[in-house]
């Protein structure tokens, strides 16, 4: 099988590499990039275990092709975290008990990562409508949803904080 050159900039950082037409995004992620954030749930795009963002929209990286990513800029949840510090929706995840087993988080931090971009303050049924896509067995969305609730009020804080400096600096 004739192999094609793709390259792919995964959270800031370059990844080039021959791969097979079929190879899946999320393999590219986990075997080429080694990030193994990623979860590989169920290969039907059912559970969003390996949900990540693609020049800005959630997708579930297993199902899309490695080469149609070509040139592409991805965000894992590897990416997130800036400086040894959790964004602020891995930290809501953990104060909030989000997560019980884990192993769908990594997904629905990136969809929830993915809503507050678009909607810096959704409702409940906003949050669960974004999340949908995302199975989780443990938990029962409810911390999920106080996670992502939580996440929104703090991002807020957090550009209303630094707005404040900005003014005290230009004054």
């Amino acid at each position: 099988m004739v192999k094609k050159e793709v390259t792919v900039t995964i959270n800031g950082k370059e990844y080039s590499s021959k791969v097979e037409p079929r190879m899946l995004l999320v393999h590219f992620i986990r075997d080429v990039a080694g990030l193994t954030g990623t979860h590989v749930g169920c290969d039907t795009s059912n559970c969003g275990a390996c949900t990540v963002v693609l020049d800005g929209k959630a997708v579930k990286s297993c199902t899309v092709l490695a080469v149609q990513c070509d040139n592409k800029r991805i965000t894992t949840v590897e990416g997130l975290s800036k400086d040894g510090k959790l964004h602020p929706i891995q930290k809501s995840f953990v104060d909030k008990h989000g997560l019980q087993c884990g192993y769908c988080t990594s997904g629905m931090i990136m969809t929830s990562f993915w809503l507050l971009q678009r909607n810096r303050n959704p409702s409940e049924k906003q949050i669960r409508e974004a999340l949908s896509g995302n199975l989780c067995r443990c938990t029962g969305y409810e911390n999920i949803v106080k996670a992502v609730k939580e996440a929104a009020r703090n991002i807020m804080s957090e550009q209303n904080r630094d707005l404040v400096k900005e003014e005290a600096i230009e004054a």
